[in-house]
């Protein structure tokens, strides 16, 4: 058989004899009828071999199935293992990066089911004729990794200054909904099943903020090591923002009473609009913290401090290899230990820290799961539009999952790179904007 060793480059003839081979030339000629050569036949999903290929045994369904995802882990060692020998040769930086994206992109092949791969056909039949460059962005588009993952530093400054806006926003209507927190006197603390059977624990709302600050440090130094840093960057920002956009609408609408009574709490005296503005810039400069000498009360629903937790604990396991399982335990565990230092403290009801946990996970796996399905965002384009008006805008280039491969952002050459890409940038970016 030619081309033995790259599948993607089979003819309609090679992959007929294949199909001999494993005892199903019964179906020799559909596939010759529908031109099915190497590249389309890794493609097929099992809806096309019972519809298209018109193959009524669901045994041999099954059977050819298991058999194109074999081939098309074979092919992708094959071929990466040949485009790892061209990086070697050239530099040993890039063969360490070649052999980043073969993990990657085998693990992520080996995972996924052949019903749910990507159905992107090629026009040109021969895919023997496209240089190695563009076949191995097939072989990460079956596997559903990206193929785009252009930094994009614009649109992630739209995203920063999203997050910018968000945070003052919450902080003013933080000063707002304290000025009419209810007065403990006639409004005692409502009833919580956690509350009413855990002691009061001081010095647990502080420990809850120090696991806030050493997550925050993981997430920093892998988003600043990440290759893909600004896409990361980005998407942490938009969600972040609409994070606390949320919690701005829930509890701005209800003003639940004061969960303990050990929280000096109490409406303040009507002040103008200048006194508010003061106020709100002392809890947005404090990042909401009270080891920055913030103290708010009335913003309970939902609690802020579980929604960073969980926010910066799935950025962390998302965006760092699966083989890195300490780190993923470790981040895990803060975010449960945090969730309980704030029910310890008292400065929340359970319901709180539920709801904020809850809607701040489904966010994210919502986003990503769009981010990652480019068939998901097309089909439902319009009802993301509408629940995420952001998304379109910041993951309109973005086709699959983006891989984990880290670099040094600090190395002269990148360096440089990266201060030219940036003054390009400033001078042809309102022109990009536009034309696009």
């Amino acid at each position: 058989m030619s081309n033995t060793h790259h599948p993607e480059c089979w003819t309609t003839s090679d992959v007929c004899m294949w199909l001999r081979e494993r005892g199903l030339g019964i179906y020799v000629d559909q596939f010759k009828r529908h031109r099915i050569d190497g590249e389309a036949l890794l493609l097929l999903t099992e809806r096309d071999l019972k519809e298209d290929l018109q193959m009524s045994v669901l045994g041999d369904v099954k059977r050819l199935g298991a058999a194109i995802n074999r081939l098309a882990r074979a092919g992708i060692h094959d071929h990466l293992d040949f485009h790892n020998s061209v990086s070697m040769s050239a530099s040993s930086s890039a063969a360490h990066s070649s052999q980043h994206l073969k993990h990657h992109t085998l693990s992520t092949l080996s995972s996924t089911p052949l019903h749910t791969r990507s159905r992107n056909y090629s026009s040109d039949s021969q895919a023997s004729d496209l240089p190695e460059q563009p076949r191995l962005g097939n072989l990460r588009r079956a596997s559903g990794v990206a193929t785009q993952l252009r930094p994009e530093y614009f649109r992630t400054a739209i995203s920063f200054l999203y997050v910018l806006l968000v945070t003052w926003i919450t902080a003013f209507v933080m000063v707002f909904v304290h000025d009419r927190v209810p007065d403990k006197e006639r409004h005692p603390p409502l009833p919580d099943i956690f509350l009413d059977n855990v002691p009061h624990i001081s010095w647990a709302f502080q420990l809850c903020e120090i696991t806030i600050i050493t997550l925050a440090s993981v997430w920093f130094g892998i988003l600043f090591f990440h290759k893909h840093r600004s896409i990361a960057c980005r998407r942490f920002c938009a969600l972040s923002g609409s994070v606390l956009l949320l919690r701005c609408a829930t509890m701005f609408i209800t003003s639940l009473s004061v969960p303990g009574s050990h929280l000096e709490c109490a409406p303040r005296i009507q002040s103008d609009t200048w006194t508010k503005m003061s106020q709100a810039y002392l809890i947005w400069r404090g990042g909401g913290l009270s080891l920055m000498g913030v103290r708010t009360c009335g913003d309970y629903m939902f609690s802020g401090h579980t929604a960073t937790l969980t926010l910066l604990n799935f950025f962390i396991t998302e965006y760092t290899p699966r083989r890195v399982y300490y780190l993923h335990i470790f981040s895990w565990v803060l975010n449960m230990f945090g969730i309980f230092f704030i029910l310890a403290a008292h400065e929340h009801y359970s319901i709180d820290v539920f709801i904020a946990f809850y809607i701040t996970s489904r966010m994210f796996l919502y986003y990503h799961s769009l981010a990652n399905n480019r068939a998901l965002q097309q089909r439902d384009s319009f009802r993301t539009k509408i629940w995420f008006p952001m998304f379109s805008y910041f993951e309109a280039h973005i086709d699959g999952i983006v891989p984990n491969e880290y670099s040094n952002p600090l190395a002269t050459g990148k360096l440089i790179k990266l201060v030219k890409t940036l003054f390009s940038w400033s001078n042809s970016a309102p022109k990009k904007e536009k034309s696009n």
